[in-house]
């Protein structure tokens, strides 16, 4: 889930970047009262497709579990907005910590809730995502966390809600497999563009499991 930036409608020139330079989770320049991405150059002004200027904070649930069989299951939502299958998650309310935000996104989204004493696990720093909607000076960031929840007889009940169409337990024992998976039983099952170097790392690199 996304919020509208509360500087949506203001000149950018006018916001206070120094303040949001030293808030940044990733640092950037800011060039004639413009914040500039610092990942990538999209070839877009302004901000794109996204309701903000300059970095937005999310966070995204790494949920997974092991079967009895020993295939390890991720829980992934289909977008509402037709940009494919993607991890749980959204952008943080004002506020919120990442954990607080990746448990309230992933109930919101998938109707299950694990509270932050479940075991969550921050990844040890913030990515930049590399989501299609971003511009030159706007963009997303994500500081992940993790829970597994071991091996589990059956699969616990999820079901797509909010700005999510549906939520479902998909076989991850690597990223091909991932893609294998939702392209065979999905229409449309592609992986969200913005998800695919992140969910790459985490179910090929054994270290970032």
């Amino acid at each position: 889930m996304t919020y509208r930036d509360a500087n949506i409608d203001i000149d950018p020139t006018s916001i206070d970047w120094p303040a949001r330079q030293a808030q940044a989770w990733i640092p950037h320049d800011v060039v004639g009262g413009l914040p500039i991405n610092p990942c990538e150059r999209p070839g877009r002004p302004g901000r794109g497709d996204l309701w903000h200027w300059g970095e937005g904070k999310c966070a995204d649930a790494i949920v997974t579990l092991d079967d009895p069989c020993g295939l390890r299951m991720l829980l992934m939502i289909e977008r509402g907005d037709g940009h494919g299958w993607a991890l749980p998650g959204g952008t943080l309310d004002p506020g919120e910590t990442p954990a607080d935000a990746a448990v309230r996104e992933l109930t919101e989204e998938t109707g299950l809730h694990l509270p932050e004493d479940a075991g969550w696990q921050l990844l040890p720093a913030p990515r930049y995502v590399p989501d299609p909607r971003a511009s030159d000076h706007a963009w997303m960031v994500t500081w992940p966390a993790r829970l597994h929840l071991g091996i589990q007889g059956t699969y616990p009940t999820v079901a797509g809600a909010d700005d999510a169409r549906q939520a479902a337990w998909i076989w991850a024992d690597s990223y091909d497999t991932l893609a294998h998976d939702l392209a065979a039983n999905f229409d449309d099952g592609s992986v969200f563009p913005a998800h695919q170097t992140l969910l790459r790392a985490i179910l090929d690199t054994p270290a970032a499991r």
